[in-house]
């Protein structure tokens, strides 16, 4: 049996046991698909991150839940080059690039002296939407709420900056807390993509500076339940504030707070800056060192 050190990284958060978790394998020597699977379901996290070498980009990251591989997940990618710079393994080079199933997608490094914190960012793949066509009154239904509970003024997409997730726009924050998802009826209801996870938000916070308000359930393939706080779809809601709220601005700094319902308090800051036809987004955060850990495969 081979062992494989994982490292445990929160993200989107400094304290430990807050934010996101992920796992970081930063040696992948000799490790097929197979075994990566193998690894993040004994891992149990949202998702756990491989960092291996690459032809075209600096790293090469995989991405897989307990249940199956994703293209792209902000939190682990934050966690996996947070790991690289703390651990020396960067040196002095703050801007890199890395391959992932979504493509090759630049990161930067930004060193706060006066928060004493190293922060991630990392830019998005261009926005895409659709148009969900299913029943609003299901989809309420599914996670623990009434249709009335939906912001009917906006609509809900899917939204892609390297994952699909459904937006759902809700009026108010006293909804959040009465969310109960049942996961497994999503496939049913998101006929255009069965797959996706659901992302509830609003426009009301807790924190007087943060912008919206989210949670994040996952698809019944992951093999998970929740996401406590969420980069890739964070960056969706940036697009998506960018194109059906205020469409008429060309420059966005939002900041999106997830996680409090599972006490888990994160914080992802997003940047959109509209460029002609189209939209560049980036998400930022920090990291901080849990603990680590071997499975053995």
């Amino acid at each position: 049996m081979k062992p494989v050190t994982v490292y445990h990284y929160d993200t989107f958060s400094s304290e430990k046991n807050k934010g996101n978790p992920a796992g970081v394998v930063l040696d992948t020597e000799g490790l097929k698909e197979v075994d990566m699977q193998k690894i993040a379901l004994e891992v149990g996290f949202n998702e756990t991150v491989f960092v291996g070498p690459s032809s075209v980009a600096d790293y090469h990251l995989r991405f897989f839940t307990p249940g199956h591989e994703m293209p792209l997940c902000g939190h682990a990618t934050i966690a996996s080059i947070y790991a690289l710079q703390t651990k020396g393994i960067l040196k002095d080079k703050v801007d890199i690039t890395i391959e992932t199933k979504a493509g090759i997608l630049p990161i930067y490094i930004v060193d706060d002296p006066s928060a004493k914190r190293i922060y991630i960012k990392m830019e998005q793949v261009a926005p895409k939407f659709k148009d969900f066509n299913g029943s609003k009154q299901e989809l309420a239904e599914s996670m623990g709420l009434l249709v009335e509970d939906i912001d009917h003024d906006l609509p809900i997409v899917y939204g892609n900056t390297g994952t699909w997730t459904l937006l759902v726009p809700i009026k108010k924050l006293a909804s959040f807390v009465e969310m109960n998802p049942d996961n497994n009826r999503f496939p049913a209801i998101l006929n255009e993509m069965p797959r996706v996870s659901v992302h509830p938000f609003c426009f009301e916070t807790h924190d007087a500076k943060a912008t919206m308000h989210a949670r994040h359930f996952s698809s019944p393939f992951s093999g998970t339940k929740e996401d406590a706080v969420t980069g890739t779809a964070s960056g969706v809601m940036g697009a998506y504030y960018a194109t059906y709220v205020a469409p008429a601005s060309s420059e966005f700094n939002l900041i999106v707070e997830q996680g409090l319902e599972m006490n888990k308090d994160g914080r992802v800051h997003v940047y959109v800056k509209k460029k002609q036809a189209e939209l560049a987004v980036s998400i930022q955060g920090t990291a901080v060192y849990v603990t680590s850990f071997i499975v053995k495969i």
